[in-house]
């Protein structure tokens, strides 16, 4: 049987050394875990944008709009295949515009935001836990786009160039 295909976005918003992070909870998919501030499934009309899924989640989930956030960059691609689906999440980064952390509330779990350095030991998603220790480690100092395959015993990261 061929496996099902599930498109999903992430948000990560930062402000200056600081990132949102949101302590999920009642999801059936990852619950009790941290993942980014915002984030969801793709709807119909946004397969082939990304993009507009994540500023709809954003907008949803955390009442933002596009003209409170700059810098918007997709940064991650990550692939893996559980429970006999194809899991494929885009990650994306951006700041908020007015340089202050905004105290902001979700119906989604509680939102807190954490130093970049202090993240090592909260719980997360193995696609969010990879692509944070990358980012730490070195995505935040480059503009690159990279793609994260991981299955039960690998991880190859690869940066995502033009060829």
């Amino acid at each position: 049987m061929m496996p099902k295909l599930r498109n999903m976005t992430s948000l990560y918003l930062t402000c200056g050394n600081k990132i949102l992070l949101l302590h999920r909870q009642g999801s059936r998919v990852a619950n009790n875990l941290w993942v980014a501030s915002a984030g969801g499934h793709f709807e119909p009309n946004e397969l082939n944008e990304p993009e507009k899924c994540a500023l709809r989640e954003l907008r949803e989930e955390l009442g933002l709009t596009q003209n409170e956030i700059e810098n918007l960059e997709l940064r991650y691609i990550t692939l893996r295949k559980i429970n006999g689906e194809i899991r494929q999440n885009y990650f994306f980064f951006a700041e908020l515009a007015n340089g202050t952390e905004l105290v902001l509330k979700s119906n989604e779990g509680i939102l807190k935001w954490y130093e970049l350095d202090g993240l090592k030991e909260l719980p997360m998603p193995n696609s969010a836990r990879l692509v944070i220790d990358h980012y730490v480690g070195a995505g935040r100092f480059n503009d690159k786009l990279y793609c994260i395959a991981s299955n039960e015993n690998d991880v190859m990261i690869s940066e995502l160039a033009e060829i």
